[in-house]
């Protein structure tokens, strides 16, 4: 691998954001260093990406095995394909290995086709029910390994994918979930595919494995819609500054691929529906007073991940790069991906999110970085209106005749359960009025380009599916996530998704003993600290760690642009309230006039919030 040549020198001090324990101090960091290829020997997991043939070995090779589960390697391989291999860990005696799928749905787009598809998989292959993810896609669960190669290869020739949604690569591109027919919504869509398109992997691995060699029945949806940018032709421009690697199967990724996971969001100003502050890359169209299209705000080094007791690991919102005209966008995002392939840190798998390499460098540096490829300097941040935060649940009128609707989804879960029939009420919707959907990043789906005349109806296979009408659901509800955990994950040190429904009931009758009836709060919940619902983001978050323990965080904005921060280690499930009653009560008697919850906790800080609490007398403040 050809690594561009940078000398940077610098002098750094800890942010004033940055993430601490209390009682923890970051130390400043002393930066002289030429970033270049390191000359030791690589670590086990780069040296299998090498040695794997872009994604064909151990795996092919296990697939063909009579056992139930693959080796770890060929694990590690499989994850670029987008499963993981999982058991259930409540089950004693021998793994009982199954496998989770993850769709690559660009935009969150669905058709009508392709969920009808994976009802059916579900159904015949799988546990029966579908997931709805935080970046946009649907996870099946409980698929047996023999059977791996008939869903996958179902959903490639329905002309979908499951290719990068998990790896070392590209993820599934986000974008605000809103279809409002408005040129900066159109462009977040189109460029969302334009983009995904331009960091597939490009490795024969996929149609040798699934495929037996053969091309897809179809291609993919997505890249039929966006024939006319030609994203091939720009991938594969080599403007001979280190970005185009010598390597025929991935001339971008070469075949170490990236450090780890990288995550682009596209939106528009105004609009953080996306959580776009939690991405590698963030982008933001720009249009003039007439709609025309003349580029993107950028900005770089989100992330959530990390790892308990291990200070050198935090969660970082990312921070404004600048901006480019829309004909440079193409080597811009290359540039910035070059930037982490090539300077990463691929020793440290812990520290390999590109959040690691913007932390260390300092935005200025990055942006230098970054600007050795690009050939050009970033042009400053353009203006926007200020971020909102609005999850499009309910009826909306698209702005083209036709509506779309909101249907919230707890935790994403998408199921048969007695009276409550939603997955069933989704088919009947599907099969009666072919409709097409968008998968929210909240965990909940749109169904989008409603006939006016067909809002009775879809009202009403709704109700008698006992699906509440939206009026209906609880605030904290809709603004809450939850990550899968138990049983499956085998990351999970706790539960999420199975215990947060009694976590929002609690803290709803804790809300109105205290007359707070009213008040809207972020609530996020992960069994471990990898942070997959983004609870970092959140005005309230459990982070697991430990059986029935969670971390408690606070202070994340309400329209989600900063992280939280730690205000305690360790809260057993049963002391919820004990812990919560405190802080809310010092919110009521010291909050400002329309300070959200988040905000509130963000100014006073975690010390202030402490010394409250040791004097706080149970039910002794209400509003």
């Amino acid at each position: 691998m050809k690594f561009n040549m940078l000398v940077i020198t610098t002098a750094l001090l800890c942010s004033s954001n940055a993430f601490t324990l209390p009682g923890y101090q970051r130390p400043a960091s002393s930066l002289n260093m030429v970033l270049e290829m390191p000359k030791k020997k690589i670590s086990k997991l780069e040296n299998l990406k090498v040695s794997s043939n872009h994604l064909v070995h151990p795996l092919k090779e296990q697939l063909a095995t009579e056992e139930i589960g693959i080796s770890k390697d060929a694990y590690q391989i499989l994850k670029y394909h987008g499963s993981y291999q999982q058991s259930n860990r409540e089950l004693r005696g021998k793994k009982d290995f199954q496998f989770m799928l993850r769709l690559k749905q660009p935009a969150g787009e669905m058709t009508p086709d392709l969920f009808r598809l994976l009802d059916d998989l579900s159904r015949k292959h799988g546990q029966g029910d579908l997931r709805a993810t935080t970046r946009q896609c649907f996870q099946l669960h409980g698929i047996m390994k023999g059977d791996l190669k008939t869903v996958i290869s179902s959903i490639m020739n329905i002309g979908s994918s499951t290719v990068g949604a998990c790896g070392d690569v590209s993820r599934n591109v986000m974008t605000t979930p809103a279809p409002f027919d408005t040129p900066e919504y159109k462009y977040a869509r189109e460029y969302s595919k334009v983009f995904a398109q331009l960091f597939r992997p490009m490795t024969p691995a996929f149609s040798q494995i699934w495929l037996d060699g053969e091309k897809a029945a179809t291609v993919e949806t997505w890249s039929k819609e966006i024939l006319h940018h030609d994203v091939d032709e720009k991938m594969l421009f080599d403007s001979g500054r280190g970005i185009i690697l010598n390597d025929s199967a991935e001339p971008i990724y070469g075949d170490r691929y990236l450090p780890r996971k990288f995550k682009i969001g596209v939106t528009v100003p105004g609009d953080n529906s996306l959580d776009i502050y939690t991405n590698d890359i963030g982008v933001v169209v720009v249009c003039d007073d007439k709609g025309e299209l003349e580029g993107f705000n950028l900005m770089v080094g989100g992330g959530m991940g990390r790892t308990h007791n291990k200070e050198t690991t935090f969660a970082q919102a990312a921070e404004h790069l600048g901006f480019v005209p829309k004909e440079d966008i193409y080597e811009a995002l290359k540039s910035i991906l070059a930037s982490q392939r090539d300077h990463g840190n691929r020793d440290v798998r812990a520290n390999a999110r590109m959040k690691y390499l913007v932390y260390t460098l300092g935005i200025d540096n990055f942006r230098k970085l970054a600007e050795s490829y690009f050939g050009k300097q970033f042009q400053p941040w353009r203006p926007i209106k200020d971020w909102k935060y609005n999850d499009w649940m309910g009826w909306w009128d698209q702005g083209d005749g036709k509506l779309f609707y909101g249907l919230h989804v707890d935790n994403g879960r998408v199921k048969d359960d007695g009276d409550f029939r939603l997955k069933t009420a989704l088919r009947v919707l599907v099969d009666k009025y072919n409709l097409h959907m968008i998968m929210s990043p909240t965990q909940s789906i749109i169904l989008r380009d409603v006939d006016p005349k067909d809002r009775e109806g879809i009202d009403a296979v709704l109700l008698e599916h006992g699906i509440k009408p939206i009026e209906q659901v609880d605030p904290l509800n809709r603004l809450a996530m939850a990550c899968p955990a138990l049983p499956l994950c085998g990351l999970a040190q706790t539960e999420a998704e199975r215990v947060m429904p009694d976590y929002l009931s609690q803290m709803r009758q804790l809300l109105e003993k205290m007359n707070l009836d009213d008040e809207e709060i972020v609530i996020r919940m992960t069994g471990c600290p990898n942070g997959c619902a983004r609870p970092y983001m959140a005005e309230l978050a459990f982070v697991g760690d430990g059986p029935k323990s969670y971390q408690v965080w606070l202070g994340g904005s309400p329209v989600l642009t900063r992280t939280a921060f730690p205000y305690m280690a360790r809260m057993p499930n049963s002391d919820f309230e004990k812990t919560m009653e405190p802080i809310l009560a010092m919110f009521i008697q010291q909050r400002q006039d329309f300070e959200a919850f988040g905000d509130f906790c963000h100014r006073v800080g975690a010390e202030a919030i402490e010394k409250y609490s040791e004097s706080y007398v149970a039910g002794s403040v209400k509003a």
